[in-house]
């Protein structure tokens, strides 16, 4: 059996990380199911990354293998298309990511919303926060434990909801948050121009 390999993306704003301790309990949660250990997560910045916005990239399994700080600009996303897949399976953020890039590719469109068992989940590489007259509400069925999803959900921002495939014309837009991406950043498309 090959080595597991994880990922973790935090967001670095001028100097700052943000969301640290969602990452953190991640990478806890990870490695002590995978490796029955943790390690606590230090973070060098280095001085040139100070200002500006990047992604700090962490590669892990059992112990830290990389950390590298890639300079960030927003993807446009302005098309959308349901794609299908019952066997997905993405609990961890496995380093490995052919299925989803698969279905991505597949789909011609700049993301994807994944249905699992007439269930939604996930973007690509993003939660969903759909919104309606009465708020924003987040799929219970989600691939991924992502960390603004947990800190939106704590902070009482959104809503967890179950919402099937059928549920999506009800809502008029859907936006896709990550470590990076915030609601407030706007990276949403209507209902209506998605490629259903």
């Amino acid at each position: 059996m090959r080595e597991q390999v994880f990922s973790e993306a935090i967001k670095l704003k001028d100097g700052v990380l943000y969301n640290l301790p969602y990452h953190e309990m991640r990478m806890k949660r990870t490695t002590e199911y995978f490796f029955g250990m943790s390690f606590p997560l230090s973070i060098e910045i280095p001085e040139d990354k100070m200002i500006g916005l990047y992604k700090c990239r962490i590669v892990y399994s059992d112990k830290v293998h990389s950390v590298e700080f890639i300079s960030y600009s927003f993807r446009a996303v302005r098309s959308l298309a349901l794609v299908r897949d019952d066997s997905i399976d993405y609990g961890y953020k496995y380093t490995d990511r052919v299925g989803l890039n698969t279905l991505l590719t597949k789909s011609g469109c700049d993301d994807i919303i994944i249905i699992k068992d007439g269930y939604v989940t996930d973007a690509s590489s993003s939660n969903l926060v759909f919104e309606d007259k009465t708020g924003l509400y987040t799929p219970g069925s989600y691939l991924l434990r992502g960390t603004k999803r947990e800190y939106l959900l704590d902070k009482g921002e959104i809503q967890e909801r179950t919402i099937k495939e059928e549920d999506i014309s009800k809502y008029h837009s859907v936006y896709l948050i990550n470590a990076m991406v915030d609601l407030e950043d706007g990276v949403k498309v209507l209902i209506t121009q998605l490629d259903i």
